[in-house]
């Protein structure tokens, strides 16, 4: 790499203060940088090491005042950065392309335009793939399943039967899309598994991460809709609805029949209850444990979830409990003290 910032803003859509003509060599993180490299701050956390970085050059929020170094504006800079890094070093694997001679393919399979079968694919009967599509190594997808246009099912993926997935879809390895929901009926003292006959429908554009499973509904559908994306270690039971564009992060959890709705953040290891409601624009912090339905516009944290500011100041009172207890105790001595000293009177 050997170019100016001047060709860098052009790449990212991004404006230049300072020195357009400054040579950038290289790409780093704000404190690994070293002289020619450029970096981004999008955090404003991690604004105070701009004026200790070794960087070159860095893209900055228009919030950021003028220092001694060139800087890039972006609306985004983690965005504006991404790009970067893709215009640097776009993406070389070359999927094979075709259908593998290893691969079992099933009757009456459809299968689209330009699509690539890695070894050992397993389609099973009527199933049902668009055009584009890239199927990696080990997938199982069962029959009846249909898969969108351009999406990418990533080594040692598990379809299942009638499952249904849209266009542009992203699902990393080991994730199991429909396998049966937890349901049983205990019958004296028995557990009988109750039949789950339902299905799971991912709409397009859905990002699924690494080991994420992800259950069929016991009668209708489990459903994520168009745009969520949905991280590692994530676990989403029968019959839950996902709204657009929300983000699960990893090891979050889902109790069947619940109901999320748009542009809701569930962060790391956030826990919700099942048959209850979070609204449009939630936060559940993580660790949250969410017991019951949520409104729109929230940020919820603590076990059991509340409203974060009323969460912080119950905290704030636990952090003063030892100091409590010693007060109690202190006061308590004197009691005993006085209420010795009137007996004696």
């Amino acid at each position: 790499m050997n170019t100016t910032l001047k060709e860098i803003a052009q790449i990212i859509d991004g404006t230049v203060i300072g020195d357009e003509t400054t040579v950038i060599t290289g790409v780093c993180g704000i404190k690994e940088a070293k002289a020619g490299d450029i970096t981004f701050v999008a955090n404003p956390r991690y604004t105070p090491l701009i004026q200790n970085t070794n960087a070159s050059a860095i893209i900055t929020a228009r919030e950021v005042k003028q220092i001694s170094k060139p800087l890039i504006i972006s609306e985004n800079p983690s965005l504006a950065f991404a790009k970067l890094l893709a215009w640097l070093a776009p993406n070389e694997v070359v999927h094979y392309q075709g259908i593998h001679p290893t691969a079992v393919i099933g009757k009456k399979v459809a299968l689209g335009k330009n699509i690539s079968i890695h070894p050992y694919v397993v389609i099973e009967d009527h199933a049902e793939i668009g055009d584009n599509c890239t199927i990696a190594a080990g997938v199982f997808i069962g029959h009846h399943a249909k898969i969108g246009s351009d999406s990418l099912i990533s080594p040692h993926v598990t379809i299942r039967e009638r499952v249904q997935i849209g266009r542009r879809v992203i699902i990393h390895s080991g994730s199991v899309i429909g396998s049966d929901g937890f349901g049983f009926a205990t019958v004296k003292g028995l557990h009988e598994k109750i039949p789950q006959i339902g299905t799971v429908i991912i709409e397009d554009d859905v990002e699924i991460g690494a080991n994420v499973t992800i259950d069929r509904a016991r009668f209708d559908k489990t459903l994520i809709k168009h745009g969520t994306k949905i991280d590692n270690l994530v676990q989403i039971a029968h019959n839950v609805v996902i709204g657009e564009n929300s983000i699960l992060v990893a090891q979050s959890g889902i109790s069947g029949s619940t109901v999320i709705g748009k542009n809701v953040t569930l962060a790391g290891q956030a826990g919700v209850i099942g048959h209850i409601t979070i609204g449009d624009n939630v936060v559940v912090a993580a660790q949250a444990g969410v017991t019951k339905s949520v409104p729109a516009d929230t940020c919820v944290s603590g076990y059991p979830a509340k409203p974060h500011k009323k969460a912080k100041r119950i905290n704030a009172c636990v952090q003063k409990l030892p100091d409590l207890y010693k007060t109690v105790n202190a006061l308590e001595e004197k009691i005993l003290r006085l209420e010795q000293a009137l007996k004696e009177k």
